[in-house]
């Protein structure tokens, strides 16, 4: 049971460092139950909280919080988003230099630090911190490496059961976006936290949509694709070094930015392609899977997959790393058989070969699935979804349907009559009534439903049974030898007569893409986003941290909607905490309020500027419009400067020496006049404050 004077600080302390006035589903009772000292696994779609989950909780411990991550290169982002956020954090890695490490260990023996992210090679490096007097929790992230029913099992991950051994008091909570039901409990087992309390929250991302198209002259639709969105990043992932670094160079001779990322590329190479994109310098790179991971840029728009995904879980992942601020995204991924073969010949001889090919046949019914593609997807990882979506290239061009319930029935009750143990191929041969080896062994031939479903052809009854899988009707256990199992839906067909609509099975070919004629919507050219996006950018450059870190895209569509002019307003729109209204607040309230300045003879609304003015004229000092207004002083100061902008009669040296104002006009010259006041203050040594720089600044404005 939490006590009743840590939960009271959930809520302030997630606002105050994260911006966030509410708990999203299941973040509050995983961070209760972290905080409680249960052990956790955590399945969460990308872009869904995770890391919150672990981190909120590092600030409330007395201790240490230990992140183990997977890749050395995402460490940074991690680290520079959780200081941008004012909370104590560092990495300890190979890369680092012997003073820097020791210059961590300083900072954990005097408790400076709250969390520290390392990789699982470097775990034997921190012995002399190992136990319970340092670390308070353990967080796992990218669990599913450990499992090598994973999509991307990572032998080092396998060494991490030791940890719960040498703290068994320490809550572990592990950590992935995708992992079906064999890898949960492959996780667990191996982390020794058999107790573990499982969250799996949905996997829905109904804000990406879905579309699948044949490989037919892939770069030229792409090309067109980036064209109808310019400034927005994209991932493209293929399967192949060099395809990468053809598609790059093929974009960049269309005057798009682009680069390649693989592991061919030095250590050097990586870590600059990855912080171009990241600092935005990039528009868009072409990888192989390896990219992407941990990383929290939140204004990836669109991922394409110019090859196939050798599995549901990788595409899954990787089609996750777009639209992580909630706003609309898009995921293409090219269908082609030749893709198919190449990766069947990669899996050859590997050691789960049998489980690899089975969960490439499944990426390859879903491409070419005529069902929801979102059903499909969900289905997989154990979700049911009733509706189809709205969202995907089947739900938006259906095809044609027929009442297949009699089909559902006879396939559903020949897997139950099997007791839910054999694959696809067996269920289809006691369908048809098959005489082979098989059948006669195991005695199937003498089941009440062999041969209940002669009259419809192998193949046609394959095709059926998938679109039953893609609805979620039955499932693949991919750990029991791919044998069908029933889920909820069954028992709505098999015996309360639920309607199942099938699509009767077509030969599969590639047809030409149609190109929409639907026209869409040119971003405004003079919005308030775009206005505060620059502010944005401008801001990140001076300080040189990603623009996302200062504020999320979603955040700043919220501004715009919203339009708050005082620091109230704006630490009431969602992203915004204590410390970024401190650092950031100043500037972007006066571009809002400048931006309104400038639609104000559209209309006749009275803005909040004036009220000032109206209490300025009365002759209260600033100190007593800002407490009648219920406001910050430097917001008023901004409302003077806009004022005075107008032509309004203000006093303006009353509150700024003409000395102060010529220091200034030297630094606005020296520095190319950045928007923000950052650089002003520092370039001035902090000699004159930022209320100062933003009324001289308004003076040079005007004189000019």
């Amino acid at each position: 049971m939490l006590l009743k004077e840590t939960k009271d600080k959930l809520l302030p302390t997630l606002k105050t460092y994260f911006g966030y006035d509410s708990f999203r589903d299941q973040q509050e009772q995983i961070v209760e139950s972290v905080l409680t000292k249960n052990d956790n696994l955590v399945i969460m779609p990308t872009g869904g909280g995770k890391s919150i989950c672990f981190q909120l909780p590092a600030l409330l411990f007395n201790g240490l919080t230990l992140v183990i991550s997977p890749l050395i290169a995402l460490m940074k982002d991690q680290v520079d988003g959780l200081k941008a956020n004012g909370i104590l954090a560092d990495f300890y890695n190979s890369s680092q230099e012997k003073f820097e490490q020791d210059e961590i260990f300083d900072k954990i023996y005097s408790k400076e630090l709250k969390m520290l992210y390392v990789a699982p090679e470097s775990l034997s490096f921190l012995q002399n911190i190992l136990n319970e007097t340092y670390i308070s929790c353990i967080a796992i992230d990218e669990a599913h490496c450990i499992s090598s029913w994973g999509h991307d099992f990572r032998p080092s991950y396998q060494q991490l059961g030791f940890l719960k051994n040498t703290l068994p008091n320490t809550p572990i909570i592990a950590l992935t976006a995708t992992a079906d039901k064999a890898t949960r409990a492959d996780i667990i087992e191996q982390l020794n936290i058999p107790k573990a309390t499982q969250f799996i929250a949905s996997f829905d991302r109904k804000n990406i949509e879905l579309e699948v198209r044949p490989a037919n002259d892939r770069i030229s639709q792409i090309i067109k694709f980036i064209e109808k969105q310019p400034k927005e990043s994209g991932i493209i992932y293929c399967l192949s070094r060099k395809g990468t670094e053809q598609i790059a160079n093929k974009l960049k001779q269309q005057g798009i930015k682009a680069a390649a990322y693989h592991a061919g590329l030095n250590f050097a190479e990586r870590t600059k392609t990855q912080e171009d994109f990241i600092y935005d310098k990039t528009q868009v790179v072409c990888a192989t899977i390896a990219f992407g991971m941990g990383i929290d840029k939140s204004n990836v728009r669109w991922v394409i997959h110019y090859n196939m995904p050798k599995n549901i879980e990788g595409y899954y992942q990787e089609i996750g790393r777009c639209g992580r601020d909630g706003l609309k995204a898009n995921a293409l991924l090219f269908h082609s058989y030749s893709d198919v073969i190449q990766l069947r010949k990669f899996m050859n001889g590997a050691s789960n070969e049998e489980v690899q090919v089975a969960k490439l046949e499944r990426i390859k019914q879903f491409s070419e699935a005529t069902t929801c593609r979102r059903k499909i997807l969900l289905s997989y990882f154990g979700e049911l979804l009733a509706e189809n979506c709205g969202n995907c290239d089947v739900c938006k061009n259906p095809p044609q349907l027929f009442n297949g319930t009699i089909i559902a029935q006879k396939a559903l009750s020949v897997i139950t009559r099997l007791k839910e143990s054999e694959a696809i191929g067996t269920v289809i041969d006691v369908l048809r009534g098959a005489q082979n080896a098989t059948i006669l062994d195991k005695g199937y031939d003498k089941l009440k439903s062999h041969g209940v479903g002669k009259e419809i052809s192998w193949r046609d009854w394959q095709q059926y049974i998938i679109q039953l899988i893609n609805q979620g009707y039955c499932e693949i256990a991919f750990h029991k030898n791919n044998a069908l199992h029933l889920t909820d839906f069954s028992k709505k067909v098999l015996f309360e007569n639920e309607v199942v609509n099938l699509t009767k099975p077509i030969e599969y070919k590639e047809q030409p893409v149609v190109e929409k004629t639907t026209k869409t919507k040119k971003p405004k050219k003079d919005s308030l986003f775009e206005r505060l996006r620059n502010l944005r950018q401008e801001i990140a450059l001076a300080e040189n941290i990603p623009a996302y870190l200062v504020f999320n895209d979603a955040t700043l569509k919220e501004m715009e909607r919203a339009r708050p002019m005082s620091e109230a307003d704006l630490l009431d729109i969602s992203g915004v905490g204590q410390r970024k209204l401190e650092v950031y607040g100043e500037d972007f309230i006066a571009e809002i309020i400048a931006f309104s300045n400038e639609k104000i003879k559209t209309r006749k609304k009275r803005d909040t500027h004036k009220i000032t003015f109206d209490l300025y004229k009365e002759g209260l000092t600033i100190d007593e419009i800002a407490e009648k207004r219920n406001l910050k002083s430097t917001t008023i100061f901004s409302h003077l400067a806009l004022l005075y902008t107008e032509g309004k009669a203000i006093e303006i040296y009353d509150f700024v020496s003409r000395e102060e104002v010529e220091k200034v006009r030297l630094a606005k010259a020296t520095l190319e006049s950045p928007q923000a006041l950052k650089p002003y203050f520092e370039h001035l040594n902090a000699e004159i404050e930022y209320f100062k720089i933003r009324l001289a600044l308004t003076i040079i404005d005007r004189e000019g």
